[in-house]
């Protein structure tokens, strides 16, 4: 992943903050059928292992989990808010018209070698974990022991777990931290006045107390 010094994020509690608000990654594998790329929703578990270990579910009839028995290392990308930016939102545009469009996204990458769980307690348990995370926030939140235990048992036999400890994980905040103070406020204010309101909020988080405080 290209990214510049200015957008380069490395604190752990940011990224794993992004992958739990936006849990369904881009699973992309190589193997022996070429290079496949899923979307799939993952939990991660960053009290395990080294770095974390990702974990989650397909069906059995994925042809990703051929790439996944061959052990290459697959890379998982998260994608977090996202907004394009307008020109004509920054402080420069009226002093130089030396500016042009841009898109502004948070996204974190991951990587590991994979491995494919064929156990029912564990998968299970990873089943559990995920729904209740998505719906702790419902006024009646449902949870995978509501489904009748014979539904359940179909279900289960035809999914298989997938884990990927984490070899390695990178951060890309690109919320205009490489123009000036008068051009991020511009662009906050530009993107709440279409609607990104979680956009803005990050470009803002970006900015230095000073102009925070101004």
């Amino acid at each position: 992943m290209y990214t510049q010094a200015a957008f380069q994020e490395d604190r752990p509690d940011l990224q794993h903050a992004l992958i739990r608000d936006y849990p369904l990654g881009t699973l992309i594998a190589t193997g022996g059928a070429g290079v496949t790329a899923d979307l799939i929703p993952f939990i991660l578990y960053p009290g395990e292992g080294a770095r974390g270990v990702l974990r989650a579910h397909v069906a059995r009839g994925n042809p990703v989990l051929e790439a996944l028995r061959e052990g290459s290392e697959v890379l998982v990308v998260f994608q977090g808010e996202d907004a394009y930016v307008s020109p004509s939102w920054y402080a420069t545009k009226a002093e130089t018209h030396k500016v042009v469009p841009t898109w502004n996204y948070a996204m974190v990458q991951v990587r590991g070698r994979p491995r494919v769980v064929d156990d029912g307690a564990w998968l299970r348990r990873v089943l559990d974990d995920l729904t209740d995370k998505q719906e702790a926030a419902l006024p009646a939140p449902w949870r995978v022991a509501d489904a009748p235990a014979e539904f359940l048992e179909r279900i289960a036999q035809a999914i298989i777990g997938i884990e990927i400890p984490v070899a390695s994980i990178a951060g890309k905040w690109k919320m205009s931290q490489n123009r000036g103070a008068a051009d991020r406020l511009g662009v906050i204010a530009g993107l709440r006045s279409v609607g990104r309101d979680g956009a803005a909020a990050l470009v803002e988080a970006t900015l230095p107390p000073a102009v925070k405080a101004a």
